[in-house]
């Protein structure tokens, strides 16, 4: 899977690129990076954001099962991702102390910080069903496209 990742994620920067460069709507963004995150990567259930709307994370645009629509700051793997600030990569869901399971067909998630102005804003939120679906080049490249969405942000 290496040679494909190597493949996958130049192209999903480019599209990303392409995707939000005349776009100033954030909705309207983070709906069309999550459709382009679940068709184009592999073995994933869930692809999506979460706002931080009054001090909690709130569902956002996704594609993917039915999703849990409020999470506290600090609960769960993306409540964990604001309350630290830092990307959560975790290879088994259910050994994660206080995991949410929204769909108990995920097994593993990844989950990056967005940030505009310093602070977090969102989330970017991946599910997969198999167990440790996430690795190194796949943080590099989601957080490559993050910094895409981010510097959208920036511009408008």
């Amino acid at each position: 899977m290496l040679s494909e990742k190597n493949q996958i994620y130049p192209l999903l920067l480019e599209q990303g690129k392409a995707l939000l460069e005349d776009e100033t709507d954030i909705i309207a963004n983070m709906a069309n990076v999550s459709a382009l995150i679940f068709n184009s990567l592999p073995d994933l259930n869930w692809a999506g954001f979460y706002i931080m709307r009054s001090g909690e994370l709130v569902l956002g645009p996704f594609q993917g099962q039915v999703a849990c629509v409020r999470i506290p700051v600090g609960k769960g793997v993306c409540g964990t991702c604001v309350a630290t600030g830092e990307v959560q990569r975790i290879a088994d869901v259910h050994a994660f102390p206080g995991h949410i399971a929204c769909d108990a067909a995920s097994n593993s998630e990844i989950v990056l910080p967005v940030r505009h102005n310093g602070e977090i804003i969102a989330v970017l939120d991946i599910d997969s069903p198999l167990l440790n679906r996430f690795d190194e080049e796949d943080q590099t490249g989601l957080m490559q496209l993050v910094q895409v969405f981010e510097q959208r942000l920036a511009n408008v």
